[in-house]
């Protein structure tokens, strides 16, 4: 079974991925800042990580590029999932190594649909 990481700093968000990742048969951890996140993937790289944009601590752009300088830092498909949907924001996302972008508010639907893109489903 696939594992994904939440990463976002709203307890409410990534309850609701959670939930919805987990009806999709795929095993889900949660962080709730970049720095928390590092420490997880350090420690056991998932599949897969479902990234927030704002964040205190540590943004998802930050942990982004940190994450891909990790061993095995490469592995992961990360989406970012964020309310910014300008074209410099998305840019910046893939070029910084993001597999694919949703925007919040998302639902099963979207969420299936970006992994079922990006191979994990």
């Amino acid at each position: 079974m696939k594992q994904i990481l939440v990463v976002d700093d709203s307890s409410v968000i990534r309850k609701a991925a959670k939930r919805i990742l987990e009806g999709l048969s795929l095993q889900s951890s949660e962080a709730g800042d970049g720095k928390e996140a590092l420490v997880h993937c350090a420690s056991s790289m998932p599949d897969g990580i479902l990234l927030d944009w704002n964040m205190p601590i540590m943004d998802g752009l930050e942990f982004l590029q940190k994450l891909r300088k990790l061993p095995g830092g490469s592995k992961p498909k990360v989406i970012f999932c964020t309310t910014e949907n300008d074209v410099v924001h998305i840019a910046r996302a893939i070029h910084a190594g993001a597999d694919e972008y949703i925007m919040k508010p998302f639902d099963k639907q979207i969420v299936q649909s970006k992994f079922e893109e990006i191979g994990l489903l």
